[in-house]
Parts: structure tokens; C-alpha cells; sequence
């Protein structure tokens, strides 16, 4: 009898059941779901792909402009070669000026600046070919390539980068050579055409041998051979011509010497090697002509050829 006591008193004792409830009506259940926001660099990872923790971003040119510029003035041989022909450009240009003297008339005025720009342009030759060259030959091209997968966007921001340095110091250079020769000259006063021409007609030319020089540094992958191949497009010419004495050879001896590469840069500075041939702005017409057929015959070989 006492056990169905006990019973009793703990039915008594015990709550009540609570009344189910309507979920819909439930106050936890009213509260809208938290939305949650995808990493942003789910879109890189592909569908249920690993997010990495470190920060990821499309890249594009201007990347690649920066990596270029670090790497061209970062370099001993940029230092060098680009000084040397500083030096070379300036010094001889103020070494002529001061044999032509004060007594002499010079026309054209501006024309003792032609030696020391063309042997400038030897040192802007050497440099665009290693601009290129170096990295193949240290294998540093598969770091390049690996951080930039875009091959054309490699060469494009070399090409960039390389030609806008060499047009930007060989136009200083000549135009303080320019400078000089206005003031310690006697002879006409240049026109503007023929300024244009001595300064930035002149680092123009520059800038496009070098940035050819650096296409077929693209083709040919190998320093020594590169650099051999545009010194012979820059002096073979005119040698050749020097050797080219017979009746029969005459027209092929002219036309060696219109379209030489010092011939050219001397039509700049109207003192042209010929009366015949390319004149004014056309020799350079023709060298922007020749380095775009090559520089495109570059991303050609860049893009299928294997690193």
C-alpha cells in the first residue's frame, strides 16, 4: 500500500506537459537565416576548390610593367651600358664641338652630334639584347613565366619598359649635346625640324635599334649570338660597301650605303653619306617599319616555343 502511495504523490507533484508548440510560431524560428557570404576567393577556387589564406588577385599589365622596371634598374648591366653611352653620346659630342672651335662656320650646326650618337646606340643595342637574352640563359625565364603566365604580356611590358628607358635618356643626351653645340658653334641657327630631328628623331632611332635588338634576343634566346647579329645589321652594310668597287656593283654599293644604319642616323643630322636615298623623318619611318615585322615575328616564337 505504500508503494501506490508514493506513486501518487509524485504524479502530484510532477509539471505539467507543456502543449506542443507550432514551429511557425516559435521565436527562434521568425528569425531569418544568417546569409553566408563566400569567401572572395571562392570565385578562383572553382567549385569546392581550397580557398587559400593569402590574398589573390587578377593580375594584368601594369603588374608586369612593375616586375619588368624592377628587374631593368635593379641590374649592373643597365647601370654600365646605359652610361656608357651617356658618356659616349655627351663626351664625344663636347670633344667635337670643341675641335670644330668658335672660328668655324658649321651648317648643319647640329651635325658634330653624329658620331657620339651612333656609337651611343651600340651600348642601347647590347643592352635590349640582354634585357631578354640574360633570362633565358639563368633560367630566371621560368620564374618570369610561372609569376606571369601571359607570354605576351611578358614581352609586351619588356618591349615597354626597355623602349620608353632608352628613348627617355638618349633624347637628354643628345639634346644637351645639342645644347652645347648652339652655344660653342658658329654656323645657322637650326630650324625646328632640324631640333626635332638631332634630339628626338635621334633617341627615337636609338630606342627602336635597341628595342629591335631586343626582339631578336626574343628569337635567337643567346646573348653572344644576338648581339653579334645586330652589331653586323649595324656595321656589315657599310663595310661591305667599302669593298664594293666594281662597275658592276655600283647600284648594290649605293644602296648598301642609303640604307645603312649610319647613313641613316646621318640623314637625321643632315649630313647624309649620299644625296640619294631615304631623307628627313624617313630613315626612321623605315626602322619602326622593320622592328614591328620582327618584334611580331617575336611573340610568335615566344608563344610556341617551349621555355
Amino acid at each position: 500500500m505504500l508503494q501506490p502511495q508514493a506513486q501518487q504523490q509524485a504524479q502530484q507533484h510532477a509539471p505539467a506537459p507543456q502543449p506542443a508548440q507550432d514551429p511557425r510560431h516559435h521565436p527562434q524560428a521568425q528569425q531569418p537565416p544568417v546569409p553566408q557570404h563566400a569567401h572572395p576567393q571562392q570565385a578562383w577556387a572553382g567549385a569546392g576548390g581550397y580557398v587559400s589564406p593569402i590574398p589573390v588577385r587578377p593580375t594584368h599589365l601594369g603588374h608586369a610593367l612593375a616586375s619588368e622596371w624592377t628587374k631593368i634598374r635593379s641590374l649592373r648591366s643597365t647601370i654600365w651600358t646605359l652610361g656608357v653611352m651617356v658618356a659616349l653620346t655627351v663626351g664625344i659630342g663636347l670633344l667635337a664641338t670643341l675641335a670644330a672651335g668658335s672660328t668655324r662656320v658649321m651648317d648643319p650646326l647640329l651635325g658634330v652630334g653624329f658620331v657620339g650618337v651612333l656609337l651611343g646606340s651600340l651600348c642601347v643595342i647590347t643592352l635590349g639584347v640582354l634585357s631578354i637574352s640574360s633570362e633565358y640563359g639563368t633560367g630566371m625565364i621560368r620564374t618570369t613565366l610561372t609569376a606571369c603566365p601571359s607570354r605576351a604580356r611578358v614581352l609586351t611590358a619588356k618591349a615597354v619598359v626597355f623602349f620608353a628607358l632608352a628613348l627617355v635618356l638618349t633624347t637628354i643626351a643628345t639634346t644637351v649635346v645639342a645644347l652645347l653645340d648652339t652655344a660653342l658653334l658658329r654656323g645657322p641657327a637650326p630650324t625646328t625640324d632640324q631640333w626635332l630631328r638631332a634630339t628626338l628623331g635621334a633617341g627615337l632611332y636609338v630606342a627602336l635599334l635597341g628595342l629591335l635588338a631586343l626582339a631578336v634576343g626574343a628569337l635567337l634566346r643567346h646573348s653572344a649570338g644576338a648581339i653579334s647579329t645586330m652589331m653586323g645589321v649595324v656595321l656589315l652594310p657599310m663595310l661591305l660597301a667599302l669593298f664594293l668597287q666594281g662597275e658592276s656593283v655600283k647600284d648594290l654599293q649605293r644602296t648598301l650605303i642609303e640604307y645603312s644604319v649610319p647613313s641613316a642616323l646621318a640623314q637625321l643630322y643632315d649630313i647624309p653619306f649620299l644625296t640619294t636615298g631615304p631623307s628627313g623623318w624617313t630613315p626612321l619611318l623605315i626602322l619602326a617599319g622593320v622592328t614591328a615585322v620582327v618584334l611580331g615575328g617575336a611573340y610568335a616564337a615566344v608563344a610556341q616555343r617551349d621555355v
